[in-house]
């Protein structure tokens, strides 16, 4: 029997197809945009071969050229002519490489454009090096000699083994030394700022006894003594890192001498097998995940980012779930349904259209400057005029993005409430228990998994929101955690990073664009994971809640 298309679309086929054919749609561009910021930020770690070749810019200019290849375009003929380059007649098109060249320290930039034509005599040698260092960015050249207190020990072939071996030597120093600066000394200075505030404190309650000035000023010299002895070790310390050095040629034959303190790593990619090549390019992931950002976060890791995304999001979550819930059971549960609820229901939904950035300008103004600014006067005198929470921090951050995600869980939240049967409640009403108890043992936790939804969506939002932060807790650098092992051990009003934050902050403002723009894809995407992670980490909970509680709801 033949189907007319009016027929045909009555039964709803075509919007069945539509739809199916929307969700492909968009799994395919969000799949294809997934690769695209894999492909270009995880390629960054890969050892890349570091080409040689003659480079002649004229007939009477010939130098040699060491990099990277980075990226490879066509440019029109005409856009290179009017650039004053000669390019042949009949000619449509030149092919140009982006070289990374390092040695920033030497040359004064570490990116070049060069056109394929003007290269010669390409070539891969094994003994080219590839050198990572703290600051200046990468160095490309090759290995001279290993010097120790001035003297070499070891020169040519020997010097590549030699290196190695110092270079973990000077590693298990620097840990050494960080371990008591940022450890040790870090505590001791802590200790001190917390004698200060007790002394000005006793002082302004007029409380400052001799024999409680004589106590703070004994364990002062304590921590001074303390100090003492610790600034003789790093003396010591810094003395060992620096005796070894390295003597190296760059392209253009200029020789240095550079300390393998200054050096995080020294490698040959032109002589690795693929099987060294995929243990090198795990390390590199692992210390991007794991260490700090250096070179305005254009070099190193950004665990600290990492570590501030999460921890926010989950004060985030425990200050937003409560409260969101309160509101949606009263909403539903006790307010009496007239005009006023009504009211109240469309300015929830219509804050949940605010843009963010208004959440971020109340959360300076009412948080930071209003309470904050009471907390200090009430709860720290002694430290002000420095402020203590009246200054943006992982608090306010948290809470302004509680409030910015508040409506999400409330609509959520009275959704779950609002598909339980209202025989539930009667039974349970029916058996004696109170309204109270009806809501507490059996409504809510019916309702769970709709909360879990709630806070779902409210958890995609906060971690990737980047404006608000900008105003209330986030910075560029903030290496210290807010967790630490030292009291009170979670630092509230401490600033912290965002990996959202270090998106913007690399991309649009590094001075250094190209090194910074394959950091931007593996942040982005490093961030799409952490908040997937999170997510399915709360879809986890949710459907053990469902499971649950399938049965009361059959």
């Amino acid at each position: 029997m033949r189907v007319s298309f009016k027929q045909w679309a009555q039964k709803g086929d075509p919007w069945v197809w539509l739809n199916a054919g929307a969700v492909a749609i968009s799994l395919v561009m969000v799949i294809g945009l997934l690769g695209l910021i894999a492909s270009k930020g995880l390629v960054h770690f890969w050892p890349h071969p570091v080409l040689e070749a003659d480079y002649i810019a004229d007939e009477n200019s010939r130098t040699v050229i060491i990099g990277e290849v980075v990226e490879t375009e066509e440019v029109p003929a005409e856009q290179l002519r009017t650039a004053g380059v000669d390019v042949a007649e009949g000619v449509e098109s030149l092919r140009r490489d982006l070289f990374k060249i390092g040695n920033r320290d030497v040359s004064g930039f570490d990116f070049r454009w060069i056109l394929e034509r003007d290269l010669e005599n390409k070539r891969y040698p094994e003994t080219v090096m590839t050198m990572e260092r703290y600051e200046w960015g990468n160095f490309y050249g090759y290995l001279k000699a290993v010097k120790e207190d001035g003297k070499e020990v070891a020169v040519n072939d020997l010097a590549w083994a030699e290196l190695q071996q110092r270079l973990e030597r000077a590693h298990s120093i620097r840990e050494k030394i960080e371990e008591i600066e940022q450890g040790q000394i870090g505590g001791i200075n802590r200790g001190i700022e917390r004698l200060r505030l007790k002394e000005k404190a006793l002082q302004l309650k007029n409380k400052a006894t001799p024999q409680r000035l004589l106590a703070i000023q004994t364990e002062r010299a304590e921590y001074d003594a303390e100090y003492e002895g610790l600034q003789g070790e790093l003396t010591a310390l810094y003395g060992e890192i620096n005796r070894d050095s390295l003597i190296a040629s760059t392209m253009d034959g200029t020789v240095i001498e550079m300390p393998l303190a200054k050096v995080v790593k020294a490698f040959r990619p032109n002589q690795m097998n693929l099987y060294e090549k995929i243990v090198f390019y795990v390390k590199q992931v692992g210390s991007f995940i794991t260490e700090d950002p250096r070179e305005a976060n254009t070099e190193g890791g950004i665990f600290p980012a990492i570590f501030g995304t999460v921890l926010m999001v989950l004060l985030m979550s425990i200050l937003v779930t409560p409260l969101g819930v309160v509101a949606a059971v009263y909403l539903r549960e006790y307010a009496r349904q007239g005009p006023i609820t009504r009211i109240l229901r469309i300015a929830v939904n219509n804050l949940a259209g605010v843009p963010s950035i208004v959440y971020g300008i109340f959360g300076l103004g009412f948080f930071i400057y209003f309470i904050g600014s009471g907390v200090d006067q009430a709860l720290f005198p002694e430290a002000l005029p420095s402020p203590t929470f009246g200054t943006p921090g992982l608090l306010w951050a948290s809470i302004t993005l509680a409030l910015l995600t508040l409506p999400v869980v409330i609509v959520a939240t009275e959704e779950g409430l609002s598909r339980i049967p209202r025989s539930i409640r009667e039974g349970s009403l029916a058996l004696g228990a109170t309204k109270a108890e009806t809501l507490w043992r059996v409504v809510i936790p019916m309702a769970s998994p709709a909360m879990m939804t709630g806070v779902i969506l409210a958890i995609a939002r906060a971690a990737g929101e980047v404006a608000p932060l900008m105003l209330v807790g986030v910075v560029k650098l903030a290496p210290s955690l807010p967790l630490d092992g030292s009291y009170p051990y979670l630092h509230l009003d401490q600033k912290f990073m965002h990996l959202g934050f270090h998106i913007y902050d690399v991309g649009f403002q590094s001075p250094n664009v190209e090194a910074a723009r394959p950091l931007v894809y593996a942040t982005s995407l490093l961030l799409v994971v952490v908040i997937a992670l999170l997510n399915l980490s709360a879809v986890s909970i949710r459907n053990r809640l469902r499971e649950k509680y399938k049965a009361l709801e059959m």
